[in-house]
C-alpha cells in the first residue's frame, strides 16, 4: 500500500471523469456541481476552464478533435478550437439526443468509451430516496440511443472495459459492488451479468474506475479514502490512500503512461470533516513502476 501525493489543489465539489488526453498533453476532468470542465498540464501552474451550461457527468473526445458532453439531461457536442492555452472558455454545446425526458428526477452520470468507439454511460436517481430508477445506455453515430439490458440502477458508476472490448465492467454504487459482463458493442448485447468485486465495507462505495495494459481494473473508493487494482480475475492487487474521503475517479496517463491520478470531492462532507481533509477536491497521483496507461478511446463522431 502507498499513499498518493498532493497534486494540484482544487475544490470540486464533485470531481469526476478523469482522464489522460495524450493530444492535449492534459489532464481533464469535470466538476459536476460546478458546471465545468477542467484541464491541466502537467507543471504548468495555470488551468483550462470550460464552462458548461448545466451540469456535465460524463465526456470523452472524439476522433474528429470535438468533446461529447454527458450533460443532465442530454449529450451534447462542443467545438473545442480555442482551447490551446489556459485561461476561460464558454462551451456551447449542440444537443444530439435527451436522455430520459420523462424523468425529471435523474441525470447522466458516469460514462466512457468502448473500444470501438461508441459511448456508454449511466445515469442515477437524483432524489433522496436513491431508487434504481436509471438505466445503462450506449449511444453511437450509427445507431443512436439504444438502452443496455443491465436493469435500473441507482448510482451508475465504474463504467469500464477489458483490453479486448469484450467485457464491461459496472456498478451500481449503492450496492457496494463492481459487476461484469459480456458485451458487445455493434449490437449492443450484453450478458448476465456477475459479482466480479464485493469489497468489505470499509473499502467505500464503487465510483469511477479504468482498466490498465495488464487488464487490471482500478477503482475509486468512495468514503474510503482509497483506490484499488483488481487482477482480471477480481482478486485484490493492490490499495493506495489518499487525504480526501471521496475518491472519486482515478485514471493512468502522463507522457511516458506511468502516472495514476486520483480526483476527489468535497459533496457530502461536513465542516468537520472539510477541516480534517482541506485537499477534498483535489487531485493525488503517484508514479507507477511501469507504463499501465492504456490510450482512452475516442468517441466515433463521424457524420454528427
Amino acid at each position: 500500500m502507498a499513499e498518493l501525493q498532493l497534486r494540484l489543489v482544487q475544490q470540486a465539489e464533485l470531481g469526476e471523469g478523469l482522464q489522460w488526453h495524450g493530444p492535449s498533453g492534459r489532464w481533464w476532468w469535470t466538476d459536476i456541481e460546478g458546471r465545468s470542465l477542467q484541464a491541466w498540464t502537467p507543471g504548468d501552474s495555470g488551468l483550462l476552464v470550460c464552462r458548461l451550461p448545466e451540469r456535465c457527468g460524463s465526456f470523452a473526445f472524439t476522433r474528429s478533435g470535438r468533446l461529447l458532453l454527458g450533460l443532465a439531461k442530454r449529450l451534447a457536442l462542443a467545438e473545442l478550437a480555442d482551447a490551446r492555452a489556459c485561461g476561460r472558455l464558454d462551451l456551447q454545446p449542440r444537443t444530439l439526443v435527451e436522455l430520459e425526458p420523462e424523468r425529471p428526477d435523474t441525470r447522466c452520470n458516469d460514462g466512457r468509451c468502448d473500444r470501438s468507439g461508441a459511448f456508454v454511460f449511466g445515469t442515477l436517481h437524483e432524489a433522496a430516496a436513491r431508487q434504481p430508477i436509471g438505466s445503462f445506455y450506449q449511444y453511437s453515430a450509427r445507431h443512436g440511443l439504444r438502452r443496455l439490458a443491465l436493469g435500473g440502477v441507482a448510482i451508475a458508476n465504474a463504467i469500464c472495459f477489458s483490453r479486448d472490448g469484450r467485457r464491461m465492467f459496472h456498478a451500481d454504487t449503492l450496492q457496494r459492488g463492481i459487476r461484469v459482463c459480456d458485451y458487445d458493442s455493434d449490437s449492443a448485447r450484453v450478458g448476465t451479468p456477475h459479482d466480479f468485486v464485493k469489497p468489505a465495507g470499509g473499502a467505500g462505495w464503487p465510483d469511477g474506475a479504468v482498466v490498465d495494459a495488464e487488464d487490471g481494473l482500478w477503482n475509486a473508493e468512495w468514503g474510503g479514502a482509497s483506490v484499488a487494482r483488481y487482477a482480471p480475475d477480481g482478486r485484490l492487487l493492490a490499495r493506495h490512500t489518499l487525504a480526501a474521503p471521496h475518491a472519486s475517479c482515478p485514471a493512468l496517463g502522463g507522457p511516458a503512461g506511468d502516472e495514476l491520478l486520483v480526483s476527489s470531492a468535497r459533496q457530502d462532507l461536513d465542516a468537520a470533516a472539510l477541516a480534517a481533509h482541506p485537499h477534498s477536491g483535489s487531485l493525488f497521483g503517484l508514479r507507477l513502476p511501469g507504463a499501465l496507461a492504456l490510450p482512452e478511446p475516442l468517441f466515433d463522431d463521424a457524420g454528427l
